[in-house]
């Protein structure tokens, strides 16, 4: 392979802009989620009074110390319970992520307790569902730290108690595809939410907070009349005496995480894993620093991905795949940390040779067994006369054909622009890519904005003639509202937060997390978990 030589000019005028334009959209994602953890530390004097552990702390207590975290869906949620962004709490009530506890890489939902009580949200529904679908397809066990309030009846929805059987429906058939199911019940899991422990297969509960019960002590008043405490219907010490519904009895927070690490620690997960000599490998040899001026904040102007992908593979090594051929469309072999990997990145639009050349390269991929990593910045697929009659649509539905039905993992990157059907051939969230990630500057919609309001624009002056008169105010009115319509819509902070994606990522860690999917996407296809036909059942 040959290394890809950088054309990046770092003191330059334009790179310099790029830059900035980046650490400035890095910054407000960065914000977003300190105000989540700001939001739940206020919390900290009356967690600290009645003895617990803020979640974040009960989550850094749980991974093991100065081992990755790769976080999910940090902006879950944003703008949607405040319109003002700068005021919204993002997270969906959830602190959520894959990172390694006793030596064994799990999936980790913790509520965030610390605000509004932990009550269940509705991007925090869609968050856990998508935790959970990971972590069945990658093979994870799921570690839950569960303190709920369960739903908020204050603004309940039919459709979302509907939904959330999911949650409960997911919990069993992780236990019996053979992946085990940990809870530790720090405080409140109730109704509904009972079933969140009660459909584990390990359930540590902490004496004189956990409580678990299908209906409290107000709720059981109103429904039969009888008065009990919330510690005589559902409190740690019944439930691991009398009901059996808890396996583990701890003092305390750090005791509970100290068992749940040890169960970990105990259930030979790892025996299916042979043991690998270390992978040797060169990093790039282009500073991934300069990623953050590669990409331009003007989606309009152009850029070499080629420049983006000498920075993430292993000695800035490429092997191009049909290079004179479709040559917008970039193809090849890399290595990320020794792990063979295929890409497939656009300098444009996708014309009919890119479409046929990408859809030669996935199934050739899908061959070999190698996994697909799709680093999005295209306009979509080509348009005009010409490349009508080229059979662009057939093209490119074979490029879609090839998406739909690969059969290794595909991991997708939005790291530009990802417009109209181009988001589907280049494996957009809509086909169920292994795993999804943002850069802060990403752009997904059905075109750019300048283009559906000249397409409209157009379509109305031609009305407003057939009527016999063209009002131009109301046409630079239009043009102006649907820019600003597609604008508010385009951008990470809407689409993260209607989780089109698993995260915004900082550019500069790109290689590391990519090195992070590859091995989780490896490590699943070589284990083997113990699938029963039911899932455990409480005694």
């Amino acid at each position: 392979m040959a290394s890809i030589e950088s054309t990046i000019y770092p003191d330059s005028e334009s790179f310099h802009a790029n830059r900035e334009g980046m650490l400035a959209l890095l910054e407000r994602v960065r914000a977003c989620e300190r105000r989540s953890a700001a939001t739940s530390a206020r919390s900290r004097e009356r967690f600290e009074q009645r003895g617990q552990l803020l979640p974040r702390d009960r989550v850094a207590l749980l991974l093991d110390p100065g081992s990755p975290f790769l976080e999910i869906a940090s902006l879950a949620g944003l703008g949607m319970d405040k319109p003002e962004l700068d005021q919204s709490v993002p997270g969906g009530g959830i602190i959520g992520g894959i990172g390694w506890v006793s030596g064994v890489r799990v999936m980790v939902n913790a509520s965030d307790s610390g605000i509004d009580a932990g009550a269940l949200q509705p991007m925090g529904l869609d968050k856990a569902l998508r935790m959970q679908e990971l972590a069945l397809e990658n093979k994870l066990p799921y570690v839950q730290l569960v303190e709920s309030a369960g739903a908020n009846l204050l603004t309940y929805k039919v459709e979302e108690f509907i939904k959330g059987g999911s949650l409960f429906r997911n919990l069993a058939r992780m236990s019996a595809a053979g992946l085990p199911v940990i809870t530790v019940t720090h405080g409140s899991s109730t109704a509904g939410g009972a079933y969140q422990t009660g459909l584990s297969d390990y359930i540590v509960m902490v004496r004189g907070r956990s409580r678990a019960f299908l209906a409290g002590p107000p709720l059981l008043k109103a429904a039969t009349g009888e008065i009990a405490t919330e510690e005589e219907l559902g409190g740690a010490l019944m439930h691991t005496s009398i009901s059996g519904l808890g396996d583990y009895l701890a003092e305390d927070d750090r005791d509970a995480i100290r068992i749940a690490r040890e169960i970990l620690a105990h259930i030979d997960w790892n025996r299916d894993l042979p043991a690998e000599p270390p992978r040797r490998f060169k990093p790039p040899r282009h500073d991934a620093e300069e990623l953050l001026g590669i990409m331009p904040i003007d989606p309009k102007r152009p850029v070499d991905m080629r420049q983006v992908i000498a920075r993430i593979a292993d000695d800035s090594e490429f092997l191009p795949f049909g290079e004179g051929y479709g040559s917008a469309t970039v193809v090849g072999h890399i290595k990320i940390e020794g792990l063979p990997l295929g890409v497939v990145t656009n300098n444009g639009p996708i014309d009919s040779a890119g479409a046929n050349k990408a859809t030669h390269f996935i199934q050739a991929c899908c061959q070999a067994k190698t996994p697909i990593l799709y680093l999005n910045n295209t306009t979509g697929y080509m348009v005009g006369k010409a490349h009508e009659e080229a059979g662009m649509i057939k093209h490119g539905s074979k490029m879609i054909q090839a998406v739909t039905n690969a059969t290794v993992p595909q991991i997708t990157l939005y790291c530009g622009a990802s417009y109209g059907a181009g988001n589907y051939g280049m494996c957009g969230r809509g086909f169920h890519p292994r795993f999804c990630f943002s850069w802060p500057n990403a752009r997904t919609a059905v075109m750019g904005a300048e283009q559906a309001a000249g397409t409209m624009v157009m379509v109305t002056e031609a009305a407003m003639r057939r009527k016999g008169a063209v009002d131009q105010a109301k046409l630079d009115e239009l043009e102006r509202r649907i820019i600003e319509r597609f604008e508010s819509q385009t951008s990470v902070f809407t689409t993260s937060a209607r989780l089109l994606d698993d995260g915004v990522i900082d550019p500069r860690d790109t290689r590391a997390v990519i090195a992070q999917l590859l091995s989780i996407c490896r490590d699943a296809e070589l284990r083997r978990p113990q699938a029963m036909q039911f899932s455990v059942a409480r005694p």
